[in-house]
């Protein structure tokens, strides 16, 4: 992986608007959120809803937060779905403070 800076593209008012909506959905959803190296990882319910709106989520965080890794695994036989979110040195701090409510 490239040497990305940590940082988000987004003006203050275009993430507050993120933290508020499509994040804010599926941090929701996660029936647990664990810290793990370099990162958070989220577990949820298998449905066909929580999968498009973390395919969305990952989709728009990529594009503004570059240096974020998205390993989204879906378990056989309706088991759970996992999302991992990590990155470089400091990372799990950003994706913290992304969680953190105002």
């Amino acid at each position: 992986m490239a040497d990305l800076p940590i940082m988000c593209t987004l003006g203050p008012d275009a993430l507050k608007t993120r933290k508020v909506g499509l994040l804010d959905v599926v941090a929701r959803l996660s029936r647990q959120t664990v810290k793990i190296t370099a990162g958070y990882r989220f577990e949820f319910t298998p449905t066909g809803e929580t999968l498009h709106l973390i395919a969305d989520m990952i989709d728009a965080e990529r594009q503004c937060c570059r240096f974020l890794r998205f390993a989204l695994t879906v378990e056989p036989d309706a088991g759970p779905v996992r999302l991992d979110v990590t990155g470089p040195e400091g990372a799990q701090a950003f994706v913290e403070a992304l969680l953190e409510s105002e």
